[in-house]
């Protein structure tokens, strides 16, 4: 029984020494980490003695650190911050945007994204000068047709009209010198068909005149048609590239997306650039040569009016002749 006892009593003091034992690693292991999480207060305290330091009562547990703004951290933000920060160190050098002015991003973009901006930029060039040009061009033909045609209305016949117009070489002179000639070739022909034969060489007066008013129109034309669809290529190319910077880096940190996409859109905003005015433009010149087609016949009527007088006076001349040959 004695010896039970003693067993026993054995026993216990083994378990509580056990207890003890793993009570105090514990309270140690936390002791370490809140050292490591907490920032070091004085260097003083860094180089207590060892003997002080075990004798001193354990260190706060990581529940007992709370920050001096009292919000706890976040588990999950401190972790997502070295991954970003990761993920951003791995791109390459070459591949993060370095300006992104236009002028810097032409300097940086593909050489087939280069090409689609420089002819866009070409074509833009184009446009204002055909602008420039057509524009002097109509003001002129439209104000010189104008007077010819003022002087047309008060003229009393075709012949006169064409000493007058002997020397010029504008399309309301040569709209007088086709009536005149057409008349002169049709003397010894029967008058019936003088009037439609002369409407035929006015008519084909107006047209030379008015495709040659035209020149220019074309090229305004297929730059409104076109540019959008050259920036819509430079756009798609510019994706392109945007997708293998990410295949080729790893990741889709937008450092790497947005050179290309920045690209892209540039080459869109140049063919905008060159559609716009040039669609703007082309609907401007349509109204200002409609305007001076409009001109031209009337002043096609008016040599019609001329010519026909001419020819009803010289009918009544030779039926007057004609009467003083019966008497």
């Amino acid at each position: 029984m004695i010896s039970l006892s003693k067993s026993l009593a054995a026993i216990s003091g083994l378990f509580s020494t056990l207890t003890l034992s793993v009570f105090v690693s514990t309270q140690t292991a936390f002791a370490q980490t809140a050292t490591e999480q907490a920032p070091s207060t004085a260097p003083a305290e860094s180089a207590a003695p060892a003997a002080s330091a075990d004798s001193a009562a354990p260190a706060a547990t990581p529940s007992d650190v709370v920050p001096s703004s009292g919000v706890l951290p976040d588990p999950a933000s401190s972790t997502a911050m070295p991954d970003v920060a990761q993920q951003a160190g791995s791109i390459p050098a070459s591949m993060l945007p370095h300006d992104l002015t236009p002028w810097g991003m032409f300097m940086q973009a593909d050489i087939v994204v280069k090409a689609v901006m420089v002819g866009l930029a070409f074509a833009s060039l184009v446009t204002w000068t055909v602008w420039l040009a057509k524009s002097f061009e109509i003001r002129f033909e439209k104000s010189r047709a104008r007077k010819k045609n003022r002087w047309l209305e008060t003229a009393k016949s075709l012949d006169e009209a064409e000493r007058a117009f002997a020397k010029e070489k504008d399309p309301v002179a040569r709209l007088v010198r086709a009536a005149a000639h057409e008349v002169e070739l049709s003397q010894a022909l029967p008058a019936e068909g003088v009037k439609e034969r002369i409407i035929l060489q006015l008519e084909r007066v107006e047209a030379s005149a008015s495709r040659r008013i035209s020149n220019g129109m074309g090229i305004l034309a297929t730059i409104g048609a076109t540019s959008p669809f050259v920036g819509l290529f430079g756009t798609v190319w510019g994706i392109m590239n945007s997708f293998i910077g990410i295949s080729k880096a790893h990741t889709t940190s937008l450092a790497v997306v947005a050179p290309g996409i920045a690209e892209a859109l540039l080459a869109t905003a140049i063919g905008l650039v060159a559609a716009i005015p040039a669609v703007v433009i082309y609907n401007m010149f349509t109204r200002s040569i409609g305007g001076y087609r409009l001109i031209l016949g009337n002043a096609s009527a008016n040599v019609l009016r001329l010519a026909s007088r001419d020819l009803d006076r010289g009918d009544m001349k030779l039926q007057h002749t004609a009467r003083q040959a019966a008497e």
